[in-house]
């Protein structure tokens, strides 16, 4: 009979595994073993915490590392040392994007990225962004430490300004230009926020990774809802992240004297924005499912007490994975905007302005989360993102996958936000795995 190469490269490797682990079968191989260090984790996440945190305040007073401020300078700063105290040199893109890598034994295969951001909404909590990040860097040093050479080139990354308008991933997935104006934040020209975090705004073409350039990408994040914290379930694996649609609605009513015009000769604007608002809470409820509508913005003119208002302006926002659930629910929000206008009195003008699209997760990530996760002990539950996240504009490029670990209470864009250090040993440890099972398959 006759062996091939392929065949006797196999069988050495389950004699050197057999040699090196006694009693192991191929199943329980030592990347099988494989932990990360939940302690060291630990200090990396209160370690970044310091940058951004209030004058005098502790970790659980949360963090304002406003994307482009000192605070985020100096965040990046932090995530570097922690690369290079391992050994990983740290690569910075130009659009500011921190990069860092580990070598694969097998060039022909696509490099496997993953990572997330650790800029954070003006006094926010310590775990939005940053678990992912720490937990990559996290994950190279384990490996670095254990001496772990994997097939596949790895490549963790630490994105730009993820909380206003996903600067670097959007750089990444190549649709940013030097003029966008999603560069400028936190009154920060677009040159000199990029610049400062050491990118090159001039040369934002070449931060775009192209289409197919790795195997795919992986983020770990915190819920930021209650969904696994109420069912008491460890890891969240991904679905998709949810397709947004965005309205401006204007209520065109009659401004008049509050004191001397009757109430059934009223064309009360707010009171059309008020039944328009009940409408949407309605709509959005009487259907199964997870989808969600919301009135978040309001404007009424002129906005005085002794005044029947004749103008109001708000917002709709609505979100599902499926973008035809949201148009659907936005066409029955319309219907219903001109039955309370007839009723009213008012004219209501409502307009999309904005449609995101849902950014689906790929069917077999999905998969090696849920195996990754089920070899650890740990219980899976699969969910929609409600929220964005960097992993929506990996998703335009590549295979994307996402996995959640639960926020306590469902709390987070506050000082409050908090996930059980467990957890973020947990999710971190099946980040690591799906990274190996996706590097074996």
């Amino acid at each position: 009979m006759r062996i091939t190469r392929r065949e006797l490269l196999s069988g050495l490797a389950v004699v050197s595994v057999g040699a090196a682990f006694p009693g192991l079968s191929l199943a329980e191989s030592p990347t099988s073993l494989l932990r990360i260090n939940p302690d060291r984790l630990r200090n990396s996440l209160e370690g970044l915490s310091i940058y951004g945190r209030p004058g005098g305040g502790t970790f659980a007073d949360g963090v304002s590392r406003i994307a482009f401020s000192d605070a985020d300078v100096a965040g990046h700063k932090y995530a570097m040392q922690l690369m290079r105290s391992f050994g990983m040199e740290p690569h910075i893109d130009p659009a500011g994007n921190i990069f860092g890598s580990r070598p694969g034994s097998d060039h022909n295969l696509k490099p496997i990225l993953f990572g997330s951001h650790i800029d954070s909404v003006r006094s926010g909590g310590n775990f939005d962004g940053d678990v992912g990040s720490m937990s990559a860097i996290e994950v190279m040093h384990a490996l670095q430490e254990q001496n772990v050479t994997t097939r596949h080139t790895l490549q963790m990354v630490i994105w730009t300004n993820e909380e206003c308008c996903f600067t670097g991933s959007r750089a990444a997935a190549g649709e940013l230009t030097d003029g966008d104006p999603a560069l400028a934040y936190n009154g920060i020209s677009a040159a000199d926020g990029v610049r400062k975090l050491g990118g090159d705004p001039a040369r934002l073409a070449e931060a775009r990774l192209l289409p197919g350039s790795f195997r795919c990408y992986l983020e770990l994040h915190i819920e930021q809802g209650g969904v696994l914290y109420k069912a008491n379930v460890p890891i969240g694996v991904v679905e998709g992240i949810v397709s947004i649609d965005r309205y401006d609605v204007e209520v065109r009513g009659f401004a008049n004297h509050a004191g001397t015009t009757p109430m059934a000769e009223r064309h009360n604007a707010l009171l059309a924005a008020a039944k328009l608002i009940e409408a949407v809470q309605n709509v959005v409820t009487q259907k199964p499912g997870r989808q969600v509508g919301t009135v978040g913005h309001l404007e009424v003119f002129p906005n005085v007490p002794n005044v029947v208002p004749g103008l109001v302006k708000h917002s709709i926002e609505l979100r599902d994975l499926s973008a035809e659930k949201i148009a659907g629910l936005g066409e029955e929000i319309q219907k219903q905007a001109q039955e309370i206008a007839r009723e009213t009195g008012t004219e209501i003008v409502i307009k999309l302005i904005e449609h995101d699209p849902a950014a689906v997760a790929d069917a077999q990530i999905q998969a090696s989360i849920e195996s990754a996760a089920a070899a650890l002990g740990l219980k899976t539950m699969r969910l929609p993102s409600g929220a964005g996240h960097d992993a929506q504009m990996m998703a335009k490029v590549g295979p994307m996958g996402m996995i959640f670990v639960p926020s306590v209470d469902g709390v987070s864009h506050s000082p409050k936000e908090l996930t059980r250090w467990e957890d973020c040993g947990n999710g971190t440890n099946v980040l690591l795995q799906t990274i190996l099972q996706i590097d074996r398959s």
